[in-house]
């Protein structure tokens, strides 16, 4: 079957993204590997421009825009990273961005996405259609819609993280992978990690992490068709989303072995580790892979393992509260 990206299109946007992006570190932990029992490898995507993966789509996406759209603009809708990272990716590119967002997204991402440059929409997340909302204003403008995860372009930024972190691990110990666990939103992380990561170690064995209060993806999976879901009430608000993309799920149905899922409070306490261990602020979307190894929820024993930590973009007045333990509401 012929899949919407290849490990060509990862090496192109690759390519773009050279002397653009941060090419994030790669970390470990013998405590955390002691208490896994697995050698485990932290792609810090917290450290990314802007503070999550979503820059590498976006910006893989929007440097491929025709003059015209580039005057035109580009319109996203997001819950704040993919916001943030069409709006620095405009800016540096020169071109004018609109982001539709859910008006309880963390202030945080809305100011940031406001600092970018771009003008922001807000929305009721549980009452209206954000997609509706994107259509009739590009419609409107003439803008280009970027879509969070089911654009093939996206799809081969956010692979770049895999091609990072298995050329990294490689030069760490030269070593490879066994396993490589990334959270799932709508797909488009792990679709084209999945591409890349296979073409790299055609035996490594792809997981992907979805919050329990939102397991469409697995529940997609495990029918053979997309299944949507009402909007998922979960901490993890980069992972709210309904449903996942005709691009991103045949891509998963043919790489991805499985998807497992995590309570909130699992990413609480592994965003406490990274706080007081490895000295990392993790978003909760971004402790979900590494919530799945610390759990149980996917075996990792004995094995060499990439986790993707894929952003650090969380409110502080709401970090200090998982940190402190203050029960959620």
């Amino acid at each position: 079957m012929s899949l919407p990206i290849s490990s060509h299109d990862v090496l192109a946007a690759a390519e773009r993204l050279r002397g653009v992006a941060h090419r994030t570190p790669v970390l470990t932990s013998r405590t955390a590997d002691a208490r896994t029992g697995a050698r485990l490898f932290f792609k810090c995507e917290n450290l990314q421009r802007m503070g999550a993966f979503k820059f590498r789509g976006a910006y893989n996406t929007l440097a491929q825009f025709t003059p015209e759209q580039r005057a035109r603009g580009a319109l996203a809708y997001s819950s704040g990273n993919h916001a943030q990272a069409v709006a620095l990716s405009a800016r540096l590119l020169g071109m004018p961005a609109l982001i539709v967002m859910p008006g309880d997204a963390p202030p945080l991402k809305i100011r940031a996405t406001r600092e970018y440059g771009a003008e922001v929409v807000l929305y009721d997340r549980y009452t209206e259609d954000r997609e509706a909302i994107a259509r009739r204003i590009a419609s409107e403008r003439g803008m280009t819609v970027v879509p969070p995860f089911n654009h093939a372009h996206v799809m081969a930024g956010q692979g770049t993280a895999a091609l990072e972190l298995v050329e990294q691990v490689r030069e760490i110990d030269g070593g490879g992978l066994d396993l490589l666990l990334a959270c799932v939103g709508g797909g488009g992380l792990i679709s084209g990690c999945a591409v890349m990561a296979r073409h790299l170690l055609p035996d490594c064995r792809i997981v992907g992490v979805e919050p329990e209060a939102g397991n469409d993806v697995q529940q997609s999976l495990r029918r053979g068709e997309i299944v949507t879901i009402h909007v998922p009430r979960t901490i993890a608000d980069g992972a709210q989303t309904q449903h996942t993309g005709d691009l991103t799920f045949p891509v998963m149905q043919a790489l991805v072995a499985e998807i497992v899922t995590v309570r909130d409070d699992d990413l609480v306490a592994a965003m406490r580790f990274f706080a007081e261990r490895m000295k990392l602020v993790v978003e909760p979307t971004g402790a979900l892979a590494a919530a799945a190894a610390f759990t149980g929820a996917v075996g990792v024993r004995g094995l060499r393992v990439g986790i993707v930590i894929s952003g650090g973009n969380v409110d502080l007045a709401r970090y200090a509260e998982f940190l402190a333990g203050t029960p959620m509401g």
